[in-house]
């Protein structure tokens, strides 16, 4: 059994990291708050923009625009959403199995992969894998514009013919307690046909026509649905690692209860052993 001394260190260091996990698990509520605020507010005008392009692009040419071209799949462009930082339970781990698996059922040279996050970068390299642009170190400035910017990268890329499906892992927010792993089409731009008729729609207008409207929503959706796709993972990873703290806060709490007893089961040996002596010191005496 370890001595009192090694005991005693060993429940002030297991305070310490409770302290410390304690910490970071009020941090990450917070800023999960903000982030799911942000991400709700944003999801009824990505979803009434996809809901409008269903009901356009089947009555449109598809020829109208690059981003609606459907051509043979030769290279897909692979966009891995991760965070900077772990500590977030298994948040990182699941959306790179699921991209790691989806690299590899395309074939490594029939791949290119855009990162967005530090543990998607360092994943992928440690492995060989064809990275062409990173995105990193923006998550605690998380804007607009970076949104647009990963899009604008994405879209030239489709554009160019340098590749002809463009696919979307990340996490997908549902509740804190839980996140869902989504493998999204981003390019080309499809819809879905059982959607289309889900209810009664009035016979619109449109001025100067659909063409004209599908030429200019189709620019705002993919940098909407970019965005949207980042909000979605920054609110998962901070649930992931509230969720991870607390469960470290409640772990570091009961191996507390179990050295304190161990401490006491010791203190108590120790006090039994001097009695014991002294006892027996006593009766040498005599």
């Amino acid at each position: 059994m370890a001595n009192l001394k090694d005991i005693r260190d060993r429940i002030k260091s297991v305070k310490s990291i409770q302290q410390v996990t304690n910490a970071m698990k009020m941090v990450a509520a917070a800023k999960m708050r903000r982030a799911q605020e942000n991400m709700e507010m944003a999801r009824p005008y990505s979803s009434r923009l996809a809901e409008m392009l269903d009901s356009l692009i089947p009555e449109i040419d598809r020829s109208l625009m690059p981003e609606l071209n459907v051509r043979p799949v030769n290279n897909t462009l692979f966009v891995v959403i991760t965070a900077d930082r772990g500590m977030a339970g298994a948040f990182n781990h699941n959306v790179l199995r699921e991209a790691h698996q989806a690299i590899d059922t395309v074939g490594k040279d029939n791949s290119v992969i855009l990162s967005v996050g530090k543990k998607a970068c360092g994943y992928f390299k440690n492995r060989n894998y064809p990275i062409a642009l990173e995105f990193m170190d923006f998550w605690n400035e998380l804007g607009y514009e970076h949104a647009m910017n990963i899009g604008i990268e994405i879209v030239t890329r489709f554009v160019k013919g340098e590749v002809d499906q463009v696919q979307v892992i990340y996490n997908r927010f549902i509740n804190v307690g839980r996140q869902e792993i989504r493998n999204d089409t981003f390019l080309p731009m499809s819809y879905s046909p059982e959607k289309k008729e889900e209810q009664y729609k009035p016979e619109r207008l449109f001025e100067p026509s659909k063409e004209a409207v599908v030429k200019s929503i189709i620019p705002r959706y993919l940098n909407t649905q970019m965005w949207q796709y980042l909000l979605e993972s920054n609110a998962s990873e901070q649930a992931a690692r509230m969720l991870a703290m607390e469960n470290a806060t409640s772990n570091a709490r009961d191996m507390i209860k179990d050295l304190t007893l161990q401490f006491n089961k010791a203190r108590q040996t120790a006090i039994t052993t001097e009695m014991l002596e002294i006892v027996s010191g006593a009766e040498a005496l005599n």
